[in-house]
């Protein structure tokens, strides 16, 4: 822990402000698994939201590392703010008779082998690079084409939350719900996706450690948004760029996130990082120094975020509500 903040700003070095460490420690590492001959990466949605679970019960702990030096540990409770589920294939949701259980099958005749293997290749050539500088670079506000209705694929599932934030299931509860009705959620894979399904997740502070009587960072909130599909796993993404393992300021229980973070990627985990941001009451002395590029980061995120929005015609509320109370 640092003792003083002149020695926060004195050292020389890579300095990691404390929303980029927010995103690290919000961002699910899941599992990966493979396909064909360990050719496919892909993980599967049930083991993504199973990143959620402590997290919806408990909070996931964010080191901040105040003005002083000092840190403390600020929790965060994720909730479930919007989700669209486009599948590359019709799903079919069936309940079977016997004990009813619950059996989900695709739909094969409108999507052939050969229509499957040139997504695949176009994805794999084309679309990704082709989605990624259309969608999450928003430096204007021209418009931009949306992909053809064979990239988009079939909408499976979506849902948009509007209930008041105290009356919401966590995450994890919300998903087990949903699941009643769309089993699918609990078996698709993210090969099965197209690049079009993503989530929102939205995240409300719960307490801190040790407690803070004024604690402005207590009333910060955030909005994230992540791609489903495993078409945009390759893809470069600005939380990706952070140097967390080179963090000078280092701040209690940063040490231990990083440990867990390693031992999951030597493991084999996808990260499925944000491509998209929306504040609520963020500080900016708090949330972004001493990171040289914070308000740039911050810009980029919400941006891509009202493009993607933009881009699928999507009415989403949260977004909504927390741009028209964002810092900048």
């Amino acid at each position: 822990m640092i003792s003083s903040s002149s020695k926060r700003w004195c050292c020389s070095g890579s300095y990691i402000s404390n929303l980029e460490r927010f995103l690290q420690c919000v961002t699910p590492d899941v599992p990966s698994r493979t396909l064909y001959k360990d050719t496919i990466e892909y993980f599967t949605l049930k083991d993504l939201w199973e990143c959620y679970s402590e997290w919806s019960a408990y909070g996931a702990g964010i080191p901040v590392m105040r003005e002083t030096g000092e840190t403390l540990t600020q929790f965060y409770v994720p909730y479930l703010s919007a989700i669209q589920i486009y599948s590359t294939k019709s799903v079919a949701a069936s309940r079977g008779r016997r004990e009813d259980s619950e059996v989900v099958e695709f739909e094969c005749d409108s999507w052939s082998d050969d229509s499957s293997d040139k997504l695949s290749r176009s994805l794999s050539n084309n679309s990704s690079e082709s989605w990624d500088s259309n969608s999450f670079n928003s430096s204007s506000d021209q418009e931009v084409s949306w992909p053809t209705r064979d990239m988009i694929g079939y909408l499976y599932f979506e849902y948009t939350e509007k209930c008041l934030p105290y009356n919401r299931l966590p995450f994890t509860d919300k998903i087990i719900d949903l699941a009643r009705s769309y089993p699918a959620l609990m078996t698709l894979k993210s090969v099965d996706l197209s690049p079009a399904s993503w989530m929102a997740v939205s995240w409300y502070p719960i307490y801190a450690i040790p407690s803070q009587k004024d604690n402005k960072a207590l009333t910060t909130c955030f909005l994230t948004y992540h791609t489903l599909s495993s078409s945009f796993q390759d893809c470069a993404n600005i939380c990706d760029e952070v140097d967390i393992e080179n963090d000078i300021c280092f701040p209690s229980g940063w040490g231990t996130v990083l440990g867990e973070k390693c031992k999951r990627k030597k493991s084999g985990c996808v990260s499925v990082s944000p491509f998209g941001l929306a504040t609520y009451r963020m500080q900016e002395d708090i949330w972004l120094t001493p990171s040289s590029h914070g308000n740039e980061m911050v810009t980029c995120l919400y941006n891509a975020a009202k493009s993607w929005l933009k881009q699928l015609n999507v009415f989403h509320p949260d977004f909504n509500f927390f741009a028209c109370r964002t810092y900048f």
